[in-house]
């Protein structure tokens, strides 16, 4: 079992960049698949990237491709997700979650453990 926090959101200007963290409890860490996902207000959940346990296959939609990367520490038990060139139309609240196994999954209801979330605004 894994508690996931993350952390690093807040304001920025369209153009600028974040780096959110997300530390996870648990010593099985490097067996789960981790994922990132986003909520604005009024909007469905949604997949944003996932990374493997060996951090070798990584997964993006499409909105995000070229601007957004996804890594992982198994030793620090760490996600991150570097988001640059950020966009007004990527505001919302981002959540780190963890699914059992390694198999790719970018539907919510197949992540076992969330985070409270962070929220990111991004300004005109």
């Amino acid at each position: 079992q894994v508690q996931p926090v993350e952390s690093g959101g807040g304001l920025v200007q369209a153009g600028g960049s974040l780096r959110l963290s997300c530390v996870a409890s648990g010593r099985t860490f490097n067996t789960y698949f981790m994922g990132w996902f986003r909520q604005a207000p009024g909007k469905d959940r949604e997949f944003v990237s996932g990374i493997r346990w060996g951090g070798s296959m990584t997964y993006y939609s499409d909105f995000v491709k070229g601007r957004f990367t996804i890594s992982r520490d198994n030793a620090k038990n760490t996600v991150y997700l570097q988001m640059d060139s950020l966009k007004p139309e990527d505001t919302a609240v981002y959540y780190c979650a963890a699914k059992r196994g390694i198999g790719y999954s970018k539907t919510p209801t197949d992540f076992d453990f969330w985070g409270q979330g962070t929220q990111v605004t991004v300004s005109r």
